[in-house]
């Protein structure tokens, strides 16, 4: 198979969005007649693109936007930025706070998001609000709250935006939908997810003692919208994704790239229901293992397949589903960084993370198969650029005639919503119950004032003349309160709250 290029001389790129623009899972559905191909033809001028975060997978994503002017880059830690970015950019103007540098600089097109989770929607929100398009690394935000500003910002002001799952614009995906679609597999009732993460340290009680700041790190921008804590070299860089304040754990950091395929597939919304179990969980850290499981109810069937309620099992911390009887022995699930599996009334569909290489199982069954009709543009090199290049291509088209990206927000909002339900649920099971959960509020149901957390605080054992002594500490907290601090945060004073 090959891919669908990016010119086609037999239709006006606005009769075919009319014609043929779907809102199912963010895809574009194409009749057959023009299967072959999808104008674009981009304007010959370059985008100014300012990156905010840039000394790890930012810097990444702004090399494959290289296409473009990169004008400005901003971090908070200057020494870590100064290995990659500042150098590859030279030119760019450099910053520490991105309020400055939109306070100052007035060149710029487009922004690129790659902070610590904590730190992206506030500078997403304020480059929209100023007609900035936007790029923001997965996951789409820390906060349910703040998923649902994205995407409601974005649609107001119109601008072209993606989320940095570039899985979405890869060809496994589309295999997927239109494999199920089709009704391949018949109806799916349930679909297990998995990842190797984490592969950092998480299940920690917060450093005794603090450290001096190096001199080029800007602790208290690093801090930004969080509760204020002194300086430690165990949160940044790259540490900081095991830390409740800074991070969301596993979930935050692989359910965007394992997820996404059966939320597009099976055409998901909020789930109804969620519950959660893990290691020991606590305030300062998510677990080192975890499960999740998300409910949802019946959805509106498809013209081959109908969409009967579904269960959705997440595992982590080296946690797996069942393994299927279709396998044979020595037969890998999905791939070495995790996977998926759908479960149907008529078969099975395994893919590896990122939707990688699906199949049918037992795996012998791909030999005879004849994969539905392409219906699902294809994006050239995903996976090395051409998701990025495709936020790039809809910034440069018109708000009225835009082919949104893959991962937009208007996508990437209801499924990282949906994600963090899971971390959420986590943070929540003391209440030994299932929450029944109301998406379109974003509230627990049956959760009650009276209703109290009891979490972990400090967790110790060691070996007294020859005996173990188990110390572990809990305290007690409202679990109202806290669900409607985890569902959105209060920012610290000083930062605007969106």
């Amino acid at each position: 198979m090959t891919d669908i290029n990016e010119h086609t001389d037999k239709i006006s790129r606005r009769s075919f969005l009319s014609a043929t623009t779907t809102a199912a899972a963010g895809f574009t559905i194409l009749p057959s007649h023009v299967i072959a191909g999808l104008g674009h033809k981009p304007p010959s001028s370059r985008l100014n693109i300012a990156g905010i975060g840039v000394g790890g997978i930012g810097y990444r994503n702004l090399k494959n936007m290289e296409s473009e002017n990169i004008v400005a880059v901003c971090d908070v830690d200057w020494d870590y930025a100064g290995r990659s970015a500042f150098k590859a950019w030279s030119r760019a103007r450099q910053y520490k706070d991105y309020r400055v540098m939109f306070d100052q600089q007035k060149d710029i097109d487009a922004v690129m998001i790659a902070t610590p989770d904590h730190s992206h929607a506030l500078p997403a929100v304020m480059a929209m609000r100023m007609g900035y398009h936007v790029y923001v690394q997965k996951p789409l935000t820390h906060s349910i709250y703040e998923s649902r500003v994205l995407a409601e910002t974005a649609k107001t002001y119109g601008v072209a935006t993606q989320m940095g799952n570039q899985g979405s614009s890869d060809e496994g995906i589309r295999q997927i939908c239109e494999w199920i679609w089709a009704g391949t597999i018949g109806e799916v009732t349930r679909v297990d997810a998995w990842t190797n993460r984490p592969i950092w340290p998480q299940g920690l009680e917060r450093p005794a003692r603090s450290m001096r700041e190096p001199r080029n790190l800007d602790w208290d921008l690093f801090i930004g919208t969080a509760p204020f804590r002194p300086y430690h070299e165990i949160y940044t860089p790259w540490n900081w994704r095991g830390w409740w304040d800074f991070g969301t754990g596993a979930l935050g950091d692989m359910a965007c790239h394992i997820l996404d395929a059966p939320f597009a597939a099976l055409r998901l919304e909020y789930p109804i229901a969620i519950s959660g179990s893990s290691t020991p969980v606590n305030l300062e850290s998510p677990p080192n293992a975890e499960l999740v499981r998300f409910e949802f109810p019946r959805r509106d069937n498809l013209p081959k397949v109908a969409m009967p309620e579904v269960t959705v099992n997440w595992y982590d911390g080296g946690m797996m589903p069942p393994r299927p009887d279709e396998l044979l022995p020595g037969e890998m699930m999905g791939d070495a960084d995790g996977g998926c599996i759908f479960h149907g009334t008529r078969g099975k569909i395994m893919c590896g993370a990122y939707s990688r290489n699906p199949r049918l199982l037992p795996t012998r069954l791909m030999e005879s198969f004849e994969p539905p009709q392409r219906t699902i543009r294809r994006i050239s090199n995903a996976m090395n650029g051409g998701h990025e290049q495709d936020w790039i291509r809809a910034c440069k088209e018109s708000r009225e005639t835009r082919l949104e990206a893959s991962s937009h927000f208007g996508v990437a909002g209801p499924l990282n919503e949906m994600i963090l339900t899971g971390v959420l649920a986590i943070r929540m099971q003391s209440l030994n119950r299932k929450l029944l959960w109301d998406g379109k509020n974003m509230r627990i149901t049956n959760i009650g004032f009276n209703d109290e957390l009891r979490i972990l605080t400090r967790d110790r054992f060691e070996i007294v003349n020859g005996d173990p002594k188990f110390n572990r500490d809990f305290t007690t907290l409202p679990a109202a309160q806290m669900a409607e601090e985890w569902i959105r945060h209060n920012y610290r004073e000083g930062w605007e709250q969106i």
